[in-house]
């Protein structure tokens, strides 16, 4: 009797554990980020009252008997299944789809959690709002003009500079795709000026100069006489400034005789070459493109005392080729100037995080620039990992060391921005559990009355 009565005392407490458990999921119901937690039962040790014994040619075998004396608590395991994603439309919050953590710094010490529930503080740094501990990634570093996130270095501090300068950047690169109408006329000598104009076709382009001042490039072509696969194209910056910008075209020289060039095609309307006005020829095969040379406004003189020039690069496109090449083709002519890379002054106004945590700010110039990428964790055994309070774990003994990378990569879960995981309680399985724990803890106290009934009933036996 005095087993049942201790049965039931492990049964009470190991119940109520679970109970905490419970209690705990459920107010955590609305937690984003929080992973359920599960209570494990199993019995304890029993005591033998006789062993068993081996089967013999009188008789058979004799099976153990025991009694167990109660039950404890095998494991209380953390349930880190997907939770839900609510969207918030809130640029800084992520939210992870599959596996993995986010890393967090405070002090010497990282944490790692679910939840993405970040803004940035004072200092531009992406923290997690509620603790101030900031969130981890790698910076993008400049690189042959290109910013480049190195995921192989050592994580630090995002900081998203808001409010930052993006520089003015000259124009160094205008690439044309357009095509020009064969059965456009030529224009032979005595042609009247509306002949001229309805015989030529212009393109035009915004640039920059270094300030970031715009200009206005132009390129007209004109059929050349005598030629059928033949036009002559006319370059100018600033046509309304052309006596101050003296615009000059050359291939292989920034510094061209004039700004003229022709360009011929083959039998089939590819581009064949292009010849500048000093008689140079472009490459018979892969790029073709000549260098745009201006003066510009409002600068100071070079040391020799000549006024100072830009140049670009004017890109026609692949000999023979039609993607994102001029042609000449029997069909209506058209302006396309697809690419320049100058822009003016800037500000950063906003930034985005995409699938795989890159970070790109957007500057008021319409021009991005990779700012950072934030780093996930994940773990042999997340189901190891200690709970440190306010939505984070730390390393254990048993969760193995965090292999911390880009999301999407090993194993790792993609990310969702403007939105944040919801906790995976389902309260219908926590109800569910909640009826049969205290079932079970009834039961378990009736154990101990019923025992202690039978006590009473031992000891009446004297009287």
């Amino acid at each position: 009797m005095m087993r049942s009565l201790y049965s039931g005392v492990s049964g009470l407490q190991n119940h109520q554990t679970r109970m905490d458990v419970i209690g705990n999921n459920i107010s955590n119901v609305n937690t984003y980020g929080f992973k359920r937690g599960r209570v494990n039962f199993q019995d304890m040790i029993s005591q033998q009252l006789s062993g068993a014994a081996r089967p013999t040619e009188e008789l058979g075998g004799v099976n153990p008997k025991e009694v167990g004396l109660g039950m404890s608590v095998a494991s209380i395991d953390n349930i880190f299944t997907q939770g839900n994603l609510q969207s918030t439309g809130v640029i800084t919050d992520v939210a992870i789809q599959g596996n993995g953590f986010f890393v967090l710094q405070g002090g010497e010490n990282t944490y790692y959690t679910r939840n993405g529930d970040f803004s940035i503080d004072r200092d531009g740094t992406l923290v997690n709002p509620a603790n101030g501990m900031r969130v981890q990634g790698w910076m993008a570093q400049e690189a042959n003009g290109q910013m480049v996130v190195s995921t192989a270095a050592t994580p630090t501090d995002l900081v998203i500079p808001v409010g930052s300068k993006d520089m003015a950047r000259e124009t160094t690169n205008v690439n044309f795709a357009c095509n020009l109408d064969k059965r456009m006329p030529e224009i032979t000598d005595g042609a009247t000026q509306a002949d001229i104009i309805n015989g030529t076709w212009g393109t035009e382009q915004k640039i920059y100069d270094s300030f970031g001042n715009a200009h206005l490039l132009s390129v007209s072509f004109t059929k050349v006489a005598g030629t059928p696969n033949s036009w002559q194209a006319v370059v100018q910056i600033d046509a309304d400034n052309a006596d101050f910008t003296q615009t000059r075209t050359g291939i292989g020289t920034t510094d061209g005789v004039g700004n003229t060039f022709i360009v011929n095609f083959d039998n089939y309307g590819y581009l064949q070459s292009i010849v500048d006005t000093a008689g140079n020829v472009s490459n018979p095969e892969g790029e073709a493109s000549l260098q745009v040379s201006y003066t510009v406004p409002d600068s100071n003189p070079d040391a020799d005392g000549n006024p100072y020039r830009q140049t670009l690069n004017l890109n026609l496109g692949v000999i023979g080729s039609a993607r994102n090449t001029i042609t000449q083709s029997a069909s209506k002519s058209t302006t396309k100037a697809f690419y320049q890379d100058g822009y003016t002054l800037g500000y950063l106004d906003t930034f985005k995080i995409d699938s795989s945590g890159i970070i790109t700010g957007v500057y008021s110039n319409g021009t991005t620039r990779t700012i950072g990428q934030l780093a996930l964790a994940t773990f042999t055994n997340d189901r190891g990992l200690e709970k440190a309070g306010e939505n984070t774990y730390v390393e254990s003994n048993n969760s193995g060391m965090a292999n911390i990378g880009e999301s999407g990569v090993a194993g790792k879960g993609k990310l969702q921005a403007g939105a944040l995981e919801m906790s995976n309680v389902d309260l219908s399985e926590q109800m569910t559990d909640m009826i049969v724990t205290q079932r079970g803890f009834q039961s378990n106290a009736a154990t101990i009355r019923t025992g202690d009934e039978m006590l009473e009933t031992v000891l009446s036996l004297k009287r």
